[in-house]
């Protein structure tokens, strides 16, 4: 699993990280996950807003495997040319 954490970057958009900065449990605390990945406050919204921590922990903490959902893929190539800081609402899909 990619951290991120080393370059400062985001584990899920790759993004520099900004002044806010949140720990996701890429296998959720609640399914016996102990390792966090450094993510902006709007990618984890993304994430949890796009998956349970029951698909979560199926998925076993793979940044690929969360991409290949086609909502959060397009999540991702949205937010790529956005500054650290960025935010926006959050809108769970349909």
């Amino acid at each position: 699993m990619t951290s991120g954490a080393e370059d400062g970057t985001c584990w899920l958009c790759g993004r520099p990280l900004g002044r806010r900065v949140q720990a996701h449990h890429a296998v959720p605390k609640a399914k016996g996950g102990r390792e966090t990945v450094p993510v902006h406050p709007i990618c984890h919204r993304a994430i949890h807003a796009s998956f349970t921590n029951a698909e979560l922990a199926r998925l076993g903490g793979s940044r690929d495997r969360l991409i290949e959902r086609e909502a959060l893929a397009r999540f991702v190539q949205w937010v790529a040319d956005k500054p650290p800081d960025f935010h926006a609402p959050t809108r769970k899909p349909r």
